[in-house]
């Protein structure tokens, strides 16, 4: 199972950049990012899902319309891509909902997916799940099952799709996946770590793995874009790694392999013999 998904954001909607969020300033480049993915998939009729920033529907709806008018499934990304263990359960409610509710104007229609900025639920933060519950998601794509920047969550064992139970009900969890090499696990599939691995390793640990999730933005393909010296070591290593080659690459990658989105691969999913996870966080 290849499922593909993008977080829809610009070059500086990063919380690792600054903590300035007055972002009218800056140079607008999402839109011919967005075209250009949008334009590589309907080539081969190929549906995703895009997880979409709350801020970019209410400043720039017509990205969000296009991705949706070509029948890919959208989700959440959060207002403007706060961590989520920054925030208190209450912030994190009216963050999550004001995101929902400017995307769902945007596009006329109910979304049921959500995934955290930076994958930034974590162990310490488990009450995030039991609010999206609360606020109609059926599906998650927060956990990451490795460590991480910020933490990650390792505790969630084997890779692949879970049923979480939370005192609210339960959530559909799609986690990041990883290879595993001399007991660590590593995360190719998406983001930075896409762009720094070579190509054909890529394909390798691709095809040994029966779930796939992938996470793109559209930065990772604009080798042109801004740079933020206040950016150090290794996280700006990360940030601009790969971006020259990075398309042609990912473009590649669709070749050779089949993706499907979030709601298709829930229906090929035998939710009956899957993992079910008790999550507590008090």
């Amino acid at each position: 199972m290849n499922i593909l998904t993008f977080d829809i954001e610009d070059w500086y909607n990063v919380d690792f950049v600054t903590q300035d969020f007055n972002w009218d300033k800056y140079e607008v480049r999402i839109y011919n990012g967005v075209d250009r993915i949008l334009e590589r998939l309907e080539r081969d009729k190929i549906t995703a899902t895009f997880f979409c920033l709350g801020w970019l529907a209410e400043k720039h709806p017509n990205i969000i319309k296009r991705i949706d008018k070509l029948g890919h499934h959208i989700g959440c990304h959060s207002y403007q891509h706060q961590l989520a263990f920054r925030f208190t359960p209450e912030e994190f409610r009216l963050d999550t909902e004001k995101a929902k509710k400017l995307i769902e104007d945007a596009i006329g229609k109910e979304i049921n997916a959500f995934r955290a900025p930076g994958f930034s639920i974590t162990k310490n933060n488990l009450w995030a799940l039991d609010i999206l519950i609360q606020l109609g998601f059926k599906y998650d794509c927060s956990l990451f099952p490795a460590k991480h920047d910020y933490g990650g969550y390792p505790d969630y064992g084997t890779v692949g799709p879970s049923i979480l139970k939370l005192p609210s009900g339960f959530i559909k969890e799609f986690p990041i996946n990883f290879h595993q090499i001399l007991g660590k696990n590593l995360v190719f599939s998406g983001g930075g770590f896409f762009r720094l691995f070579p190509y054909w390793l890529i394909k390798r640990w691709s095809e040994n793995s029966k779930y796939l999730m992938t996470y793109f933005h559209p930065r990772d393909f604009d080798p042109d874009q801004p740079i933020f010296e206040s950016q150090k070591g290794f996280r700006k290593f990360k940030s601009y790694v790969g971006l020259k080659n990075s398309f042609s690459k990912f473009n590649q990658y669709l070749d050779d392999f089949e993706f499907i989105d979030i709601e298709k691969a829930d229906t090929l999913v035998n939710w009956d013999k899957i993992k079910s996870l008790e999550v507590n966080f008090e």
